[in-house]
């Protein structure tokens, strides 16, 4: 079903592509959107290592959610910064990049939970944190992605 890497020299291990799923803030999930048409958009995702699912929080409304109650099927792309090798002039980077489906949570205290570690991972500042999901929980959707495929790839430039 999903097609298989072609240059395999370059594939990341599954280790490799969860540590970026876990190190990294954000990426690009991409939905089915209107007519047919592709529509991705940039978002914060936290990756839970105990049930191997990416979660995301956002509004209740709007063309991703619309697009995702029509069609749970959803990619996700996220990379690592690229680097250079100081002996040569192309950039690198690590890319992974998850097919998978989509289901939204519903029960209220996951959905605290998941903006929580969210919030973690941008900062430790547990008052701002506290007063943040206080002002925000009423409004927030959360779901998450269960991965069907996952690949990750080392990428030169060059």
């Amino acid at each position: 079903m999903f097609r298989e890497m072609r240059r395999r020299n370059q594939a990341l291990t599954q280790e490799e592509c969860i540590a970026v799923l876990k190190e990294e803030k954000r990426g690009v999930l991409s939905v089915i959107g209107d007519d047919g048409y592709p529509y991705g958009t940039p978002i914060d995702h936290y990756y839970d290592e105990e049930d191997g699912k990416i979660y995301f929080h956002s509004g209740k409304i709007g063309h991703r959610i619309d697009a995702m109650r029509a069609c749970d099927k959803v990619s996700y792309c996220v990379y690592r910064e690229a680097y250079k090798d100081p002996d040569f002039w192309a950039l690198n980077f690590h890319c992974v990049h998850v097919f998978g489906r989509v289901e939204f949570i519903e029960d209220v205290e996951k959905i605290e939970d998941i903006c929580r570690k969210l919030s973690h991972k941008f900062t430790d500042d547990e008052a701002y944190i506290d007063d943040e999901v206080k002002k925000a929980l009423k409004g927030t959707l959360c779901y998450a992605i269960t991965i069907e495929n996952m690949t990750g790839k080392k990428i030169n430039e060059a």
